[in-house]
């Protein structure tokens, strides 16, 4: 606030000197109206004057130091001003003299640099000293050259307009000079806060752990913060005004979404990985500007996330060595049990053909369980041909209505109008019906539905199959495509597992829909359509 006074003082001296240099020299110099003098001589002294007033106020204003003392000394300079410029009107005719337009200068200085209340007190000086001047010329209390022939009315009429134009101008100046100020100091404000908001933002930036860059619309780097620096070992020189593909060669391969990118990129040599979410850079008014990076060194990431899976991983075998050795030890028992009493030979012969049949059918469940092991543990390559899929489905029916485990008055009701062709390993596909049709039929009781449909959108094909046995307990639904894990009390637990990564293998997804209420359950087995 001092510093604007200041400006504006200086610039009131300053325009000073030019108003005196302009109208007052070129007055003297042109002599427009300089033998109506009645001594010209005085005006060369009032021109040196103000120029000596001048030198004066710049002296002055060095050793001024409050914002009061400087408004004080704006009100002296402007009151000088008006007496200076009721001495000029005086040698210069009175009444007749061109300078009475002076007068509105001032009011209109007195309104930039302080305020209206100034304007209005310049107004008022100025109509007191022009009226007191031009009625001591009338009543020739003062001697005036030249001597015009003006009547009472003339001087009383001249009077009254310049107080009419002092004044006015003094109102519209100051109401003005009111709204410059209040948008002066509004506009002050508002700067004050945007550099607050904009430093505010930079330390933000400059303080996150996460590198951040932003480009203009042509994808230039624009700004790189000190975690971007870190991160890259890269200075800002060496990346302002370069394209971002310049800088992150992997962006180039994710031109068409630019939203989370995954590359890598050299550093000091060595490559590392980074994470990147790119997005739109927009202005206060939404408009698009250019782009905005954040972005992260993913190595330690990268070696947790090792970590954690090769942990995962000796988990997994743990827990599934512990299911095989589970699987495998009753079949392996009731087969020793069999045995031992067949070598004792203390049976009769009907006990140890008996004992014969449990020993081969122990022997068949062993290699049932090591067979479906392999199959779901050994990886298969995919036999990838366009088949029917509903045709595949009817078949996975005939051989379910034809099953030993389907119970009497157990219904097997199908949506399967047409052809469905979908392209992938037709074996293997048949292999995950089967396995879910023999489940559903298991899980429900005589006279119990199940259901097996397909639904069809833009990009997958949906396989419904629905029953309303008992359902799965919310405990168990989160486990039922473990291997191993089995409700039943001759399953291996591995028919669900075989399901999921077949299906898994073709691209696809198997989600299951119970809530244990004895409302059933409702496994949706999605592939993808390739388009063709």
């Amino acid at each position: 606030m001092q510093s604007d006074l200041i400006k504006r003082v200086n610039a009131l001296i300053f325009i000073r000197v030019v108003i005196v240099t302009i109208l007052l020299d070129s007055f003297y110099i042109f002599r427009i109206g300089y033998d109506k003098l009645s001594s010209p001589q005085h005006l060369s002294y009032f021109i040196a004057s103000l120029y000596f007033l001048t030198i004066v106020y710049a002296l002055i204003m060095r050793r001024i130091k409050t914002k009061q003392a400087y408004a004080t000394f704006a009100y002296v300079q402007i009151i000088i001003d008006i007496i200076a410029e009721t001495m000029l009107i005086y040698v210069t005719g009175g009444i007749e003299s061109q300078f009475a337009l002076m007068y509105p200068l001032s009011i209109i200085s007195a309104g930039i640099i302080l305020n209206r209340r100034a304007c209005l007190v310049a107004a008022t000086l100025s109509s007191i000293f022009y009226g007191l001047l031009l009625d001591l010329q009338l009543y020739q209390v003062i001697t005036i050259y030249p001597d015009g022939d003006f009547s009472e009315k003339d001087y009383f009429y001249d009077i009254f307009a310049h107080f009419t134009a002092f004044y006015l101008v003094g109102y519209l100046s100051g109401y003005l000079s009111d709204k410059l100020h209040r948008a002066t100091e509004s506009l002050k404000e508002r700067d004050i806060v945007l550099s607050d908001l904009k430093a505010f933002s930079k330390y933000i930036i400059e303080s996150m752990p996460s590198g951040i860059f932003t480009t203009d619309l042509d994808s230039r780097i624009i700004s790189f913060n000190t975690a971007a620096q870190e991160i890259t070992k890269l200075g800002r020189t060496d990346v302002i005004g370069k394209t971002t593909e310049q800088i992150f060669p992997f962006i180039s391969t994710h031109q068409s979404k630019l939203d989370r990118v995954e590359g890598e990129m050299l550093r000091n040599g060595n490559t590392f990985p980074i994470g990147m979410r790119i997005s739109k850079l927009r202005d206060a008014s939404g408009n698009t500007i250019g782009q905005i990076g954040v972005f992260q060194d993913l190595t330690e990431l990268k070696a947790m996330e090792a970590e954690v899976k090769r942990k995962e991983k000796w988990a997994f075998i743990g827990e599934l060595s512990a299911s095989i050795a589970h699987e495998l030890r009753n079949p392996l028992a009731s087969l020793k049990g069999a045995i031992e009493m067949l070598r004792e030979k203390k049976v009769s012969q009907e006990h140890a053909d008996h004992l014969m049949t449990i020993a081969l059918s122990e022997m068949d469940r062993l290699n049932g369980i090591i067979t479906e092991f392999l199959l779901y543990a050994r990886p298969q390559e995919l036999n990838r041909q366009h088949f029917d899929l509903h045709a595949s489905l009817r078949n996975v029916v005939t051989l379910l209505q034809q099953s030993e485990s389907k119970k009497e008055h157990v219904t097997i009701s199908t949506k399967l109008d047409d052809s469905l062709f979908i392209t992938g390993d037709a074996r293997q596909v048949q292999q995950v019906f089967w396995n879910l049709g023999i489940n559903a039929v298991d899980a429900v009781s005589d006279g119990g539905e199940v259901e097996i449909y397909t639904r069809r959108s833009n990009n997958a094909v949906e396989v419904i199959f629905k029953d309303n046995g008992a359902g799965i307990s919310r405990s168990d639904i989160d486990k039922i495509f473990y291997p191993f894990f089995t409700t039943k009390e001759k399953g291996t637990g591995l028919g669900l597992s075989i399901a999921q990564k077949i299906v898994e293998e073709h691209r696809g997804k198997i989600a299951v829909e119970s809530d244990g209420a004895g409302r059933g359950t409702l496994f949706r087995v999605i592939f993808p359509v390739e388009k063709s």
